[in-house]
């Protein structure tokens, strides 16, 4: 089977670089193995978030923002999208300072949609929040959407603009053909003068058949939510000195992460919970929030993703193979990030440039020396 481009990996990354190929006519073929969002995109915690951001990816991150809030120009949804805000909490002033810190050094670099708020527009914010915290980080159009909800949107939307999506498709090899690439596969063969490596977790498989080897660490967060509760927050909250991530959804219940990791088999793709691990993160939440002690858990989680060590990801195109493209190692960040993504792989591919900074993204760091 012929294409412009083949995309393996049919998470948000995937698609969303097959529907900006196809607003612009190019014809792409995504390669899942599964089914798209079957392990990071369509089961991680749904944060649209410019806060605290690597410093590399702001610009990448303050794109994206604008496409979110435009969501559904792009894929016909609104993907469930809420945007009142996140925060960062600091318990202390040496916390504070650092949160100054960040403040201070994003508008050097001209970005100001970071702020430190007070002791008391926090709580007026954020009300059932534990006494004595002195202050926050605070981006007001920051906030969340469905993982579940964007990646079926974005796949409805590939479709619709006639991507073929090829579900359990598990690729076997890739080598360079008379005319550009082919991949084999239990499929069958596809041929295509472009590739997109956008497998996630097992993205390190594709670089290494190409000579390019990176430490790709495949992780599964896990994630909790709660039994339906009244409303009593509207922002997504994080803090400086615990790992958290903590929101109420529009039906009541509290979805509680912080890059806690359950016990994974990658080889057979499976996950265990580590209950010890959730236990810390279920006390971190109630020493935050006093008033979910007693709250019940009714269901846990994990997704398989892949990390970096520098926790920020490969974008761009390969430093060995003309023609091949990456896009992994999103570190459990990449949901906000996917659209604007989509759109540098597209234009990687179709113009051969891109405005925005990709360099530190470049695989190329990796085999320095």
């Amino acid at each position: 089977m012929n294409a412009d481009v083949i995309i393996i990996g049919g998470g948000l990354m995937g698609l969303s670089t097959a529907l900006h190929l196809a607003h612009r006519g190019s014809k792409a073929i995504v390669l899942e193995r599964h089914s798209p969002g079957r392990h990071a995109s369509g089961v991680n915690a749904g944060g649209l978030r410019q806060l605290n951001r690597h410093i590399a990816e702001v610009p990448l991150t303050v794109a994206a923002a604008k496409m979110w809030q435009n969501i559904g120009e792009l894929v016909d949804s609104d993907c469930d999208v809420v945007l009142k805000g996140q925060i960062r909490v600091a318990e202390t002033e040496t916390e504070l300072q650092s949160l100054q810190a960040r403040v201070d050094q994003l508008q050097a670099q001209g970005f100001n949609h970071e702020k430190i708020i007070d002791q008391a527009t926090l709580y007026k914010l954020v009300p059932r929040l534990v006494k004595g915290c002195i202050g926050a980080l605070y981006n007001p159009n920051d906030g969340s959407a469905r993982p579940f909800h964007a990646t079926t949107a974005f796949r409805n939307k590939a479709l619709a603009l006639n991507v073929q999506i090829k579900t359990g498709v598990e690729v076997l090899s890739i080598e360079q053909s008379h005319d550009g690439w082919q991949v084999d596969s239990n499929q069958g063969p596809f041929n295509a003068p472009k590739i997109v490596n956008c497998a996630g977790a097992w993205a390190n498989r594709i670089t290494s058949a190409l000579g390019e080897d990176v430490p790709l660490t495949p992780k599964a967060p896990m994630l909790m939510v709660t039994e339906r509760l009244p409303p009593f927050i509207d922002l997504v909250v994080g803090a400086v000195g615990h790992k958290l991530s903590f929101k109420q959804m529009q039906n009541g219940t509290v979805i509680i992460g912080g890059a806690y990791f359950a016990r994974l088999n990658i080889e057979n793709e499976q996950t265990e919970m580590d209950f010890t691990e959730l236990k810390t993160s279920a006390q971190t939440v109630t020493s935050l929030f006093p008033h979910m002690a007693g709250v019940r858990i009714v269901r846990t989680w994990a997704g398989i993703e892949g990390f970096l060590p520098d926790n920020i990801p490969v974008i761009g195109p390969s430093s060995t193979a003309d023609g091949v493209f990456h896009a992994f190692g999103f570190s459990a960040h990449g949901f906000q990030l996917s659209p604007v993504v989509g759109r540098i792989m597209s234009e990687l591919i179709l113009d051969g440039k891109t405005d925005l900074p990709i360099a530190p993204f470049d695989i190329r760091r990796f085999n320095k020396g």
